[in-house]
Order: C-alpha cells, then sequence, then structure tokens
C-alpha cells in the first residue's frame, strides 16, 4: 500500500476545541486521543465531529496493550471499532508496550524486553487487532527508562521485526528515539537508519524535561520542541522523505498561535527537503 501524506499536523486539545472550529487555522489535520473519544454521547464527540467536517482526522490510543500477557481486551476493541467507524480515521495508532497485567490498568506505557519471543507474542496480537478492525495499525516506539538484561536486539531491531512479522506499520516519534538514545546511551542516528522506510506512515514530535540531575530525560509532552529533536527531526525527513509530522502537547498547554508556530517551524524543516527529492 503507498503511503498516505496528510502534511503537518497538530493533536487535538479541548482547550482548543472552540478557537479550531471558529478560525479553521492552517492545520492539514488533527490527531485525536481514541479514549477519550470512546464514549456514547456528550461534549467530546460533539467537538470532534464539528472539527471532523473541516480536517482529515487519525486516532491514536493509549490502552491497547498490545504487548501485556493478558487476554486481548475485547470491550475495549468494540469499542475502538465503534469510533473508527463512526470518525472514519486515516490510519489507527498506539504504542509497543503494556499497559495492564492480571486485568489492571496502570496507565503507563511500560516497555518489552526485545526478544525473539516478544517478537512473535507481539506480532500475533497485533495481527489479531488488526483482524478485527479490517484495516493496519501503527506501532510507536516508546521513550524508556529502563532495559532488560534478557534483551538480544536493539530496540529498532525488535520495533522493525515485530512490524514486519504482523505486517504493521509505524509512528516513529522522534523525541522518544532522542529521549531513550540519551537515557540508554545509544547514537539516535542509528535507530533512524534501523527502520525501514516504507513502514514509517507518521512522525511525532514533542517536549521533554530531565531529572534533577540532568542525566535521565523524561518524555512529558509539555515543552517545546528541543533543538536537539530539531536536528533528528531533519535527519527523519531525510531518510524517510515526506511523512505526516504533528505536534504533541498533552500538558502546560499553551495558546493555539504558539503551537502553529511551532508546526511552522516543522514544515519550514522538513518541506524544502521534500522538494528536493519530488
Amino acid at each position: 500500500m503507498e503511503r498516505p501524506y496528510l502534511g503537518f499536523g497538530l493533536g487535538l486539545r479541548k482547550e482548543h476545541y472552540q478557537e479550531i472550529v471558529a478560525r479553521r487555522p492552517a492545520v492539514d489535520w488533527f490527531e485525536i486521543l481514541s479514549e477519550n473519544y470512546m464514549v456514547a454521547g456528550g461534549k467530546p464527540l460533539h467537538w470532534l465531529e464539528r472539527v471532523r467536517e473541516h480536517y482529515p482526522l487519525v486516532m491514536h490510543g493509549v490502552s491497547l496493550s498490545i504487548g501485556s500477557s493478558d487476554p486481548l481486551d475485547r470491550e475495549y476493541l468494540r469499542q475502538l471499532r465503534s469510533l473508527v467507524q463512526r470518525v472514519e480515521p486515516e490510519w489507527v495508532s498506539d504504542h509497543l508496550c503494556w499497559t495492564s497485567l492480571g486485568g489492571h490498568n496502570f496507565h503507563d506505557l511500560l516497555p518489552l524486553p526485545y526478544t525473539e519471543e516478544a517478537v512473535h507474542h507481539v506480532a500475533g496480537r497485533v495481527r489479531q487487532v488488526q483482524d478485527y478492525l479490517g484495516r493496519r495499525i501503527l506501532l510507536e516506539n516508546l521513550s524508556s527508562y529502563v532495559t532488560f538484561r534478557d534483551s538480544e536486539m536493539s530496540e529498532w531491531a525488535f520495533l522493525t521485526a515485530v512490524c514486519e512479522e504482523a505486517d504493521c506499520l509505524i509512528l516513529l516519534d522522534v523525541n522518544n528515539v532522542f529521549v531513550s538514545a540519551v537515557n540508554h546511551d545509544f547514537d539516535p542516528r542509528e535507530y533512524l537508519q534501523g527502520v525501514p522506510v516504507e513502514r514509517v506512515w507518521q512522525f511525532h514530535l514533542a517536549g521533554h524535561t530531565s531529572n534533577e540531575s540532568g542525566r535521565i530525560l523524561i518524555d512529558t509532552h509539555d515543552q517545546p520542541v528541543r533543538d536537539e529533536v530539531w536536528s533528528l527531526y531533519e535527519l527523519a525527513a531525510q531518510r524517510f522523505g515526506p511523512v505526516s509530522t504533528m505536534i504533541e502537547r498533552d500538558d502546560n498547554i499553551p495558546r493555539l498561535d504558539e503551537l502553529l508556530e511551532e508546526l511552522g517551524h516543522a514544515r519550514a524543516i522538513a518541506e524544502p527537503l521534500w522538494q528536493e527529492v519530488a
């Protein structure tokens, strides 16, 4: 399947609902957090439908728990499929992680050991989800703060192996690559080189902070994109070509115009590179 290209988008947040509908800002598309709209009715769906009238949407989840040893949550999948049918998104994504165990949701994105056994386990579950939804999904790389002694391969090799065995796609979070590279002392450029170009359908850009010592970076999504991440994004844009790109902001939400400025910076970095190879 040929990779679609949506342009430059933002995460849809409730703080900006009214302004987006009233102004129709120069945003090419919006990403919604799936769980916020997996409801029977109410204001979130009201605003979602109004935004949907004017912009393409993609869906991004945080509770699929694709790496868990728990059975897949059939009720969650039922609600997810219902939202897919309602929104008709360009694509659906979630994280390469686990979030639940023993039926308890930890509301955190927890990393997996990078082993062949985990590859087969996750890929089998991805195939089940894709069959149920009737479409391929995108998996996002995490920012992580621990490693497993049992790991047999790099994170990028693990991500690639899962996606190739399951025939799914990749949401490449450039900030997460940088955060994990600092935390685990690897070269983020090697990560970019290790991911198959044809499977990357979306980029995330976001801000991060550090702990008190300054030695550990934390993916907080509450700051502007850092200069180091912009530099890595430029390398990603060169390697992967035109990939739909968005700014994530989940806390300390700024004015919409501030996010539009950041989005314009992403456009200014990537579009000249993509025009060169067009």
